[in-house]
């Protein structure tokens, strides 16, 4: 896809699959000279890219490709060679890669430059990943459907131009329209990882031209683009009228491009007219009948014509051009109002089906005017019944008919004129307005524009609507033929003026024309100072738009009829694509297009039968093929993903372990011969069984990750020979930033015996304080849990993790199953997690990056780190003067901060902060449910309000005291009064609000003698009441989700505010009660005496509101949140499943309001707590509380993010970033690094490399590892220094990968060093950690290298702009390879060196390096004269090692040892235990199982692995970040505080008590798989109970495979029942059994 002018190459795309399942892909754009090669992460389907020279980025294909298969295709299992990329998601256990294989180049060469592509052949490339997650059938189904979306030949896209919008687009190509972009989420992979031009910007629609012109004339080209919009997709019958985004089924935006080519180096003129098609943007829908021949129409009877306004409010903004006009000032005078006339098609007889429609229409433009919100725009209705008119005229007359009606609205519309100059130094001759960019040589000179726009309608914006824009574009394409010289006329074709002279009518000459006579024989010719040319013919010598006025006939027989038959054409080809792309078939009564050929009787003729088969494949696609295809378009777009992939995670955890991480001891082998272990971190050997040595009580492995990060999970793959008990049965993990930090994560997490490579899921919530976990009660509750009590509602004891981003070693031991019986295998280890975004922005002051230093740099200046000052509310939303732009922007108000995960603006990392003062209502943003302050509370708690654990500095005092305040307020100052439902649920807002977590929380309780128990929201309702209010709070946290995607995707090209006073929730403060006055609701009446002095009148809201359902006035208290219009419909126990969205049909009769999944209320309405049902109140609250606990995650993480981006530079990152708002000191840095490098690589920089140990550091130093920081970030000021009285330091570094290094670089501070700090330094290497294993490499005094130069010595000069810093450096003699350097300095002693008086003598007073200023003075401490360590910066110096990308196999005699040994038969198996009865308990997750007497010892137990899925979503939205366009990372809720669950086994004992015999830690697997665990010993009962324990309320069932049975079904998902899942075994000799008995193998 090479741009034409240019000489470039063609895109090109090379996706390799090697046999060992790892896929790559290979890009080549046209735009770049380079090659780049993305990773696909084969367990987690993340896409990794490092734009490093020589491992990802190449000069060409083939050194690429050589370096993929090390030289050797024969590895490739397959290769597909491709055109372009059009996406790619990780979906589970599938990766789906979208590439064009056939482009058709369908626009060449675009005026200025530029070819559009229609995709003509697409592949889906399927990748196998190895992620474990259960995944629901549902969510697999709906993973392969989405291959079935239907895409050849109907997507277009440009690799340079922007299409999305008219031509010739303002923008850059990198700023698309999101109206039209259909694949924004299929491309966010490859925006994340830094190449957002490596996936095509997508449009559907058409996109053709044809050449045109005869004998003797100009030649001209016509393009057609038709942009499908995105905003309303769907099919027939499920996208119709309007939609809560503002936008109409089928919507198309038209646009007729004309050009005449030139030679290069001339101007290129072109015009363009746009038209827009569309249905009816009423609330309307058609019910399809199998019975009835046509289906049956309604509207809307509540509020049909919502959102009208704003539909005609987005095409004005669109289309209004009178602002470019008036600048212009030639031709056009400034237009007052922006016409929109829409031409409507429909039956308007009376008995007709449509004429209801029409009806509606007319009524919903008196509405819109009647309000007065469109005061600059002036719509007009032309109804022009096609049918009718076609019946009782015939085709020509209803042609005639409709250019009279066209006529007065085109002409006034008018079309857009211009020229591109093909150099911009012409531009200066333009007189119009000039539009230029990066990707133009040229620039475009645009003398009119287009001012409106004309709209065709019929009921489904197929065919009628097909033929009229035809007939009314036919007209203006003449027109634009003329404007450009290019005459249509058919006598002019023959060599001679028409005798016509109109009238008298003699034409103007376009802009930049001049008319002359010749000096000698006194004939008229014309000048075109455009392109410097001269022609003795008038260049327009017709009357404009003269065609309007004929017949049908004289039309016909006085225009040349080739072009027009051209036109003809590509309007039958988009008229195919349009009805397909809705219905599923070609397009209807398409004949009428072909009026103007000699055959159009033959036309009619196949016509008819034509018409009945398409009508047939219609109504067959509609009612059986359109409910897939609408998942099919929502999945593409990323809509609604949370019910279609409930637990797909937008961003897929990173595989941290590979490539760059390593082993820091050798795993011993029971062969001496084999490697260090290495294979057990590397994919590629995913078969491999690693023997341990015989005999080993534990195997202990430390694993150095590639990059810091924070683990999430470790998966383990089961590797075994025929003995599965070989495998480990519990592992311990510790994980730390090096190996002097590490905690213990989780201890004796449990290791079933499975199948040779399973793959199993331990996740990991970061280490728990053992306090935490006694004062919550959580380690007795697991052990002793009271199934019967379940947390259905949330959990009220969650004990939180400590979360840390700069992990870098995890350490897992591993004990056998029998200590001694046989060596243990190990197969391949995988740690997963999150990382931020070093590479991406952090250091180099970009993208997201810059954001997020600058909230931590906030964080850092504030005394409340977390809120931005006292009166802050994470709720309030932008001001009404605020506009909110396509791109979603979040408020611009200083107080809104980063979210530390993503650099992107939110306000997770807030707590709610309680108000003070009155609810004054600023507006808000398009989030209409999250715009302001839900709780308001004056009992003092605006004094501290700093959110973190008690740990981390924060007084918890202050905020205990005034929790225990709160609950006095409610149950007295005796604490005798026993809490209801609602006020235990206010005082867990409260402790949110305060930023308590659930230990601190339980710590106030306790030392007040309350048990936190009784206060505990999900011990106050029944069970039955508890499931049925859960199931409400999921539906309305799926509705939510659904009414916030809405609303994004609603903000395209419109500026939206909101008034409303009610939030999403409105849950009333602690002691708020009604305001009285003018309220006739009084629903909040009742106020304890005790709490009454906690809000004063003064704190109410006097605003009066009206119900929508009864029409009473109401104040704010008494009014429910938006939220529960959500769930308005409440009636009964079947109103909401957990889909919350089921009917697939248009809007509903009722209202606008549709549970399908392509359209959500609008929440623009108030509705009393007296009209809602009690359970919606009480749904209400409980996803408000929800919402403050992932408020609280959110806050712990970015907590966490800062404190990692403190620890790597300290202060001097914030000076950094203003230093580089000011100066060229990044690039300064770049030009002294390739000096200090010489030629060769860093190797030791962060985040590649880092520090295995601590380093003792002074409490006013930078952090230590800012001395592997990348040289341009950090201040220049700032430098790493040892505390005082420090004389040795060792620094032991862990390279990025395995090196060949060259040498050890230390830059100097900026103070200078002086005779009495200027180290000794000895350097050692080696590639294991033992002390004893390294070599060293030499010994080097730094005072002897520095003495012959005073550059050393004193503060550094920075007016140098061209020279490295100062530096010393320690050359090798020759290069080490190695991975680990040790790096040790020490101050010289006392006495041990004499000072060169000869260099002191010449520094100066300044650069005495006894001067005492300038060392002390840049940490801003005090003033010292002790000598001590320093150093700016430690560079590695070398070169990469080539990663082999087969590792060797182990030798051929090992092989055989270690297959004859793993091959050996078992003398033991297992077998099933009869049982002679089961009962299930307590939701199923309780079984009991009845033996007889006789049965044999039990050995253990096997466990199917469960069905149930853990849901992405599990509350209303909370963000004002896009649904899925977030950031380059991302750490959810799910990995903050991960699911854990536990199988606990009870024995009867006599005689008749039960007794635990073992607790086991389960693992995560994919559904079904088997899992065997074996008792501490065999046992003897005659009962055995199993009970599922844990965070079973955490999980879900896939939506597609619940039952329907409404709020009646269970309140724990069927996926984690016991029923049929559970078989107990024992183990026997089977040759001993005989072979029936091995029948009854489990």
């Amino acid at each position: 896809m090479a741009s034409p002018g240019r000489g470039l190459r063609d895109s090109s795309v090379v996706v390799v699959t090697l046999d060992t399942g790892e896929v790559y892909i290979i890009v080549s754009l046209s735009s770049r000279l380079d090659t780049q090669v993305i990773y696909v992460d084969p367990t987690t389907g993340a896409l990794r890219y490092n734009a490093k020279v020589g491992c990802d980025v190449f000069k060409s294909e083939n050194e690429a490709l050589d370096y993929i298969t090390n030289g050797s295709r024969g590895i490739c299992k397959s290769t597909t060679y491709a055109r372009a990329i059009l996406g790619y998601a990780a979906l589970g256990s599938l990766g789906l890669l979208l590439v064009a294989t056939k482009l058709t180049a369908s626009i060449p060469n675009l005026p200025g430059g530029g070819c559009v592509y229609t995709v003509s052949e697409t592949q889906w490339i399927k990748i196998s990943l190895q992620n474990p997650q259960p995944q629901g059938k549902g969510e697999v189904k709906n993973v392969q459907e989405l291959m079935d979306l239907d895409i050849d030949g109907k997507h277009y896209f440009c690799e340079t131009r922007d299409i999305t919008r008219p031509f010739p687009s303002r923008m850059s190509f990198n700023e698309p329209d999101d109206e039209f972009v259909w694949n924004g989420w299929f491309s966010m992979p490859f925006r994340k990882i830094g190449l957002p031009h490596h996936c095509v910007i997508l449009l559907q629609g058409f996109a053709e031209c044809r050449s045109f012109g005869s004998s003797g004339q100009l030649e001209g080209i016509v393009a057609l683009i038709a942009r499908r919009s995105r905003l309303h997709p769907g099919t027939r019958y499920l996208a119709r009228g309007l939609n809560s985004c503002f936008s109409t089924g089928n919507e198309v935006e038209c646009e007729q491009l004309v050009w005449v080519p030139k030679k290069a180096g001339q101007s290129v003129p072109f015009n363009t007219y746009i038209w827009r098609r569309g249905t009816i943007p009423i609330w309307w829908g058609a019910e399809l009948k199998i019975t009835a021949a046509e289906a049956e129409i309604y509207v809307s009877d509540r509020d049909p014509y919502k959102g009208s306004s704003q539909y005609y409010q987005r095409l004005s903004k669109r289309y209004d051009a009178r602002n470019f006009d008036a600048s212009i000032g030639l031709n056009q005078s400034r237009k007052a109002v922006v016409p929109i006339v829409c031409i409507n098609l429909l039956r308007n007889a009376e008995g007709k089906s449509e004429s209801i429609l029409v009806q509606h229409f007319e009524e919903s433009l008196n509405y819109i005017r009647s309000t007065g919100n469109l005061p600059s725009t002036r719509i007009h209705l032309i109804n022009y019944d096609w049918h009718a008119c076609t019946k009782l005229k015939g085709e020509q007359l209803t042609i005639e008919g409709l250019w009279k009606l066209l006529k007065a609205p085109t002409v006034a519309i008018g079309i857009s004129e211009g020229d591109y100059l093909p150099s911009r130094q012409r531009i200066k001759d333009c007189r119009g307005e000039i539009i230029y960019s990066d990707q133009l040589e040229g620039a475009f000179c645009l003398r009119s524009h287009q001012n409106g726009v004309i709209r065709f309608n019929c009921a489904d914006s197929l065919d009628r609507t097909n033929a009229a824009s035809f007939f009314g574009s036919l007209q203006v394409f003449v027109e634009q033929c003329r404007r450009l010289g290019i005459s249509l006329d058919s006598d002019l074709a023959f060599g001679y003026q028409s005798p016509n002279d109109y009238g008298g009518y003699t034409a103007p000459l376009p802009p930049g024309w001049e008319k002359r006579s010749d000096a000698v024989t006194g004939k008229t010719y014309f000048i075109d100072h455009n392109t410097r040319t001269t022609t003795w013919m008038h260049p327009c010598p017709d009357k404009p738009w003269k065609r309007f006025d004929m017949t049908f006939e004289e039309f016909k027989r006085s225009t040349i009829l080739s072009p027009v038959s051209q036109l003809a054409d590509i309007f039958l080809l988009a008229g195919d694509i349009h009805a397909t792309l809705y219905t599923g078939s070609k397009a209807m009564h398409s004949q009428i297009l072909n009026i103007f050929n000699e055959d159009a009787g033959k036309f009619k003729q196949f016509s008819a039968a034509q018409n009945m088969k398409i009508t047939l494949q219609r109504r067959y696609k509609n009612a059986v093929v359109d409910s897939s295809r609408q998942k099919q378009l929502e999945m593409f777009l990323g809509m609604r993903l949370f019910k279609h992939l409930p637990s797909i995670s937008v961003y897929p955890l990173n595989v941290v372990s590979r490539p760059l991480g390593f082993f820091l001891k050798p795993v011993a082998n029971m062969f001496p011969s084999s490697n260090d272990g290495s294979s057990l971190l590397s994919f590629k050997r995913k078969d491999l069984i690693w023997v341990c040595p015989q005999g080993a009580d534990v195997v202990e492995v430390f694993i150095y990750l590639g990059e810091p990060c924070h683990v999430c999970q470790v998966l383990l793959t089961i590797s075994h020979g025929a003995d599965d008990s070989t495998y480990p049965s519990t592992v311990d993990v510790r994980t730390g930033p090096n190996l002097d930090g590490l905690k213990l994560v989780v201890e004796g997490a449990f290791i079933p015996q499975c199948v040779n490579g399973t793959n199993l899921l331990i996740p990991l919530p970061g280490p728990i304080s053992a306090e935490d976990m006694a004062v919550t009660g959580a380690g007795a509750r697991l052990h002793d849990q009271d199934t019967s009590n379940l947390p259905l509602l949330y959990d009220f004891e969650e004990v939180e993790g400590e979360l840390d981003f700069l992990t870098r070693v995890v350490a897992l031991t591993f004990y056998p199953a029998d200590s001694g019986r046989s060596p243990m295998t190990l197969g391949e280890i995988e740690v997963l997690g999150v990382s931020l975004p070093w590479r991406g922005g952090i250091f180099t002051n970009e993208g997201h990056g810059i954001k997020l230093i600058e909230h931590a740099k906030s964080v850092q200046q504030e005394a409340t780190p977390f809120l931005s000052s006292s009166d802050t509310n994470p709720f309030l939303g932008t001001p009404s003067h605020e506009n909110v732009s396509a791109s979603v922007q979040s408020s611009s108000s200083g107080n809104n901060l980063v979210d530390l995960l993503t650099g992107e603006e939110s306000f997770s990392n807030h707590i709610v902060q309680p108000m003070t003062g009155n609810i004054v209502d600023n507006g808000s943003d398009f989030l209409d449910f999250l715009d302001q302050a839900v709780v308001e509370y004056r009992g003092g708690a605006e004094t501290d309000n700093k959110f973190s654990s008690s740990q981390d500095g924060r007084n918890p005092i202050s905020s205990s005291q005034q929790y225990i305040s709160c609950l006095k307020s409610l149950v007295g100052p005796h604490l005798a009064k026993k809490l209801e439902f609602i006020e235990a649920m206010k005082l867990e807002i409260e402790r949110l609000r305060l930023n308590l977590s659930a230990a601190e929380r339980d710590r106030a309780l306790l030392s007040i003698g309350i048990d936190p128990a009784i206060i505990n929201p999900n011990l106050l309702l029944d069970e039955h009441y508890m499931g049925r209010l859960s199931k409400v709070a999921n539906s309305l946290a799926q509705l939510g989700q659904a009414s916030l995607e809405d609303k994004i995707i609603a903000a395209n090209g419109l500026e939206m505010t909101d008034d409303d006073v009610i939030d999403f929730w409105n849950i009333s403060k602690i002691g708020e009660s009604c305001s009285g006055g003018g309220c006739e609701v009084r629903a909040e009446t009742d106020v304890p005496a005790h709490t009454s002095s906690l809000v004063s009148s003064a704190g109410v809201s006097q605003s009066v509101l009206f119900c929508s359902q009864c029409e009473r006035k109401a104040c704010k208290v008494c009014c429910a949140g938006r939220g529960a219009l959500l769930l308005s419909s409440y009636k009964s126990r079947e109103a909401i499943s957990y889909n919350g969205m089921t009917n697939q049909g248009g809007s509903s009769h009722g209202s606008q309001v549709d549970i399908s999944t392509n359209r959500s209320v609008i929440l623009d309405s108030v509705i009393c707590k007296r009209c809602c049902h009690n359970i919606v109140l009480d749904a209400l609250i409980l996803d408000y509380v929800r919402v403050l606990i992932s408020f609280r995650r959110s806050a712990r993480a970015d907590a966490a993010a800062n404190k990692a981006l403190n620890q790597v530079m300290g202060s001097s990152l914030w000076d950094h970033h203003s230093d580089r708002t000011q100066s060229s000191d990044g690039q300064r840095s770049v030009k002294a690094l390739r000096q200090l490098l010489n030629g060769e690589e860093s190797l030791a920089e962060f985040p590649f490399a880092s520090f295995l140990h601590s380093v003792e550091t002074a409490t006013d130093s930078v952090p230590y590892l800012s001395l592997l920081a990348p040289l341009a970030s950090g201040s220049r000021h700032s430098y790493w220094k040892a505390p005082s009285g420090t004389s040795s330091v060792e620094f032991i570094i862990v390279l990025g990968t395995l090196s060949d290094v060259s040498g050890v670089t230390l830059l100097v501070s900026p103070c200078g060093y002086s005779e009495a700090d200027a180290p000794t330094v000895q350097i050692w290497a080696s590639n294991k950690i033992h002390k004893e294993e390294r070599s060293c490499v030499g010994k080097w005094d730094v005072q002897s290298l520095i003495s012959s130069s005073s550059e050393y010595y004193g503060q550094e000069k920075l007016d140098r702009e061209d020279t490295a810093p100062r530096d010393v450096k320690f050359i090798f003699r020759n290069p080490v390879r190695c991975r680990i350097i040790w790096i040790t300095l020490r101050l010289p002693r006392p006495g041990s060196s004499s000072l060169n008086f000869e260099n002191l003598n010449l520094l100066s007073l300044d650069e005495n390096p006894f001067a005492q200023v300038s060392r002390r003075a840049s940490f801003g401490g005090s003033v010292g004269s002790e000598p001590c360590l320093h150093a700016r910066r430690i560079l590695v110096v070398g070169r990469p090692v080539k990663n082999d990308t087969t590792l060797a196999s182990s030798q051929s005699t090992d092989n055989i040892n270690v297959k004859n040994w793993l091959d050996r038969p078992l003398q033991l198996q297992r077998f099933k235990v009869p049982i002679e009865a089961e009962r299930l308990m307590n939701n199923d997750i309780v079984l009991e199982q009845y033996l007889s007497p006789a049965s044999p010892l039990l050995a253990g137990f096997r466990l199917d692995a469960f069905s149930a899925i853990k849901p992405r979503v599990t509350h209303s939205p909370s963000s004002q970040a896009n649904i899925w366009d977030t950031s380059a990372t991302l750490l959810e809720d799910r990995y903050i505080s991960p699911a854990v669950l536990y199988m606990q086994v009870s024995i009867l004992q006599e005689p008749h008590s039960m007794v635990t015999i073992a607790e086991y830690r389960l693992p995560e697997a994919k559904a079904g798989t088997a899992m065997y665990f074996d008792f501490p010993r065999q046992i003897q009962s005659r009962r055995v109970a199993f009970k599922l324990l844990g965070d079973v309320t955490a999980f879900a069932d896939d939506p597609s495979e619940q039952d329907d049975s409404g709020l009646g079904a269970p309140p724990l998902p069927v996926g984690l029942s016991l029923a049929n899942r559970v078989k107990l075994y024992y183990y026997a000799d089977p040759y001993e059994l005989g072979k029936w008995a091995s029948l009854s193998a489990v």
